[in-house]
């Protein structure tokens, strides 16, 4: 039996409230030996105040030394086996933005890209153009014909959009087109096996008469595609844990992932502050909020420390709001570290705190890369996160005569 059967055979009913909220690549690096992380530089007053009153450690998101993308890392946050339950990005791009995907549907995540006149990327996300600029040349794209397949496409945000192929015979197995780099042309879809050869000949012809259609543009003038997947079958929060669950998001694949373990996605909110006016409005309605930060990732990505700095900084400020609500349960983590020293997701385990009435305190007096080393929860995965907050919330029966 593993953790989630587990948790299954165990979960009990209460009035208790769990809140997760989620700084997307909190973990980070220090620039030079000895310095402070991201969060260890950041003025951090209420986070730092939770850490006293709670219990912190360091989350590994997988397994140790291995890196997760954001659907593993957020899989193993809600306690879903990242390496048994294999979502590809696609599906949940596809799914945030609404798309209700069918058993013939193989989604992808697509990026905008700068291509040089040689066909080289200089630039994997096209400047980050805005999304008033990206989502009439998403749209501009449905009108390439693919034979025998029915083609859709979506916008998503900045220069993200979502491509689904739909057609008999199309697998989920085909290797991403971006190389991760600047400098090199995107690759060739490549197909992991024999079902899915048809889906890689489909994306070719996609991409070609893509890149033609954007030739002209100043900015977004090719594109890469990311996450080839069919839609997964995976057993709810209502199932597994007994709890009326609520996502709370700005983009559109973690409000994909929620909604595929289950959650309601509730509100339409456009920044941290009304995430937060989103989490008082729906507070009578739900017992498990997902609340997810996208920009502590993004200035990772960028490789910019102090502005990483700055929006944990403003991730903290918000804390008081959500305390202010009476959860029973709040726990502060990532779904993995994105150091700006590596402008890129690591394999660093994640500052994690959990604060409850029920807690067992330890000695951290800060909320930090280093304090969480020294915190009574120790390293654990993250699998274990879910199990731990439902303890805490006297949710999970004794195993056990």
């Amino acid at each position: 039996m593993d953790i989630l059967e587990l948790v299954r055979t165990l979960k009990t009913s209460n009035d208790s409230k769990i809140v997760m909220l989620v700084a997307d690549g909190l973990g980070g690096l220090p620039q030079q030996l000895g310095g402070p992380t991201e969060l260890e530089a950041a003025n951090t007053p209420h986070l730092d105040a939770l850490a006293a009153g709670g219990v912190s450690g360091s989350m590994i998101p997988i397994k140790p030394g291995i890196t997760p993308g954001s659907g593993p890392g957020h899989l193993g946050l809600f306690g879903y086996d990242p390496l048994k339950f294999v979502i590809g990005r696609g599906a949940l791009e596809a799914t945030g933005v609404g798309f209700s995907l069918g058993p013939d549907d193989v989604a992808i995540r697509c990026n905008f890209c700068s291509l040089d006149a040689a066909g080289r990327i200089t630039d994997r996300r096209a400047g980050r153009i805005p999304t008033e600029q990206s989502a009439p040349l998403a749209v501009g794209l449905r009108q390439i014909e693919l034979p025998g397949v029915e083609l859709f496409v979506e916008p998503v945000k900045e220069h993200r959009f979502v491509v689904v192929f739909r057609g008999r015979g199309l697998g989920g197995n085909v290797a991403d087109t971006d190389p991760q780099k600047t400098g090199v042309a995107p690759l060739d879809p490549v197909a992991g096996d024999q079902q899915s050869q048809r889906t890689a000949e489909v994306a070719r012809q996609f991409i070609a008469a893509a890149t033609k259609l954007l030739s002209g543009e100043p900015q977004a003038n090719g594109l890469t595609m990311r996450g080839f997947s069919v839609k997964p079958n995976l057993p709810t929060y209502q199932q597994v844990y007994g709890l009326r669950a609520a996502a709370i998001a700005v983009y559109p694949m973690y409000k994909g992932l929620a909604q595929l373990v289950g959650m309601e996605i509730v509100g339409s909110p456009g920044s941290l502050e009304e995430e937060i006016d989103v989490l008082a409005e729906a507070w009578d309605d739900y017992d498990f909020f997902f609340v997810h930060f996208k920009y502590t990732d993004s200035r990772g990505e960028d490789g910019d420390f102090d502005a990483k700095v700055k929006v944990i900084e403003e991730f903290d400020s918000v804390v008081p709001r959500a305390t202010a609500l009476g959860p029973t349960v709040l726990v502060v983590t990532a779904d993995h570290s994105t150091p700006a020293k590596l402008a890129s997701h690591s394999w660093h385990p994640v500052p994690t705190l959990l604060v409850a009435d029920t807690c067992r305190t330890d000695g951290c007096r800060a909320f930090g890369e280093r304090e969480a080393l020294q915190g009574g929860l120790g390293r654990f995965e993250a699998i274990y996160l879910m199990p731990l907050a439902l303890a805490h919330a006297q949710r999970l029966g004794k195993f056990g005569a």
